[in-house]
């Protein structure tokens, strides 16, 4: 949304916006509500989710959140929350976008450098199943393409 009103400023300088060009706009506002119920919920549940989600991990490989002999879960969560967090904002603002240029190539770029590739690709697989038991299926249909964006960008490729 803020991407897309940015573009719009610009390409609409000194003049009316047309109809179609507002069109975005009214898409956005009619699907506010679910945008903001969904937020609400995830925000409310994140402990449990992410509670979830580690324990499938576990369930998966004891060790996938190792390195060696160093536990590094604590770190996993806190990039999983921020990762949960700012695509429950790009869902909210409809601009998957703008997550993608400010946080998620970055977040790629480490990822990789430490090779946790196998360890995204788990984490953000189950992210998808375990927020589907949190939110309705049309709240899920808004967040469900940032989140394949994160298994896929952050994941094995």
């Amino acid at each position: 949304m803020l991407t897309q009103l940015r573009e719009l400023s610009i390409a609409a300088d000194g003049r009316y916006l047309r109809d179609e060009e507002m069109q975005f706009m009214e898409t956005y506002l009619a699907s506010f509500d679910l945008r903001l119920s969904a937020y609400h919920k995830i925000q409310n549940a994140e402990a449990q989710i992410i509670r979830d989600v580690e324990m499938k991990m576990r369930a998966l490989d004891p060790y996938l959140l190792m390195r060696g002999v160093e536990d590094f879960s604590n770190k996993w969560k806190a990039d999983t929350v921020r990762v949960l967090r700012l695509s429950a904002l790009a869902m909210l603002l409809d601009d998957e976008q703008r997550y993608k240029e400010r946080f998620l190539y970055w977040f790629q770029t480490l990822m990789r450098a430490f090779r946790t590739q196998r360890s995204c690709e788990a984490t953000y697989r189950f992210l998808q199943e375990v927020v589907a038991n949190y939110l309705t299926r049309d709240e899920l249909n808004l967040l469900k393409p940032i989140l394949e964006t994160n298994r896929t960008l952050l994941g094995l490729n």
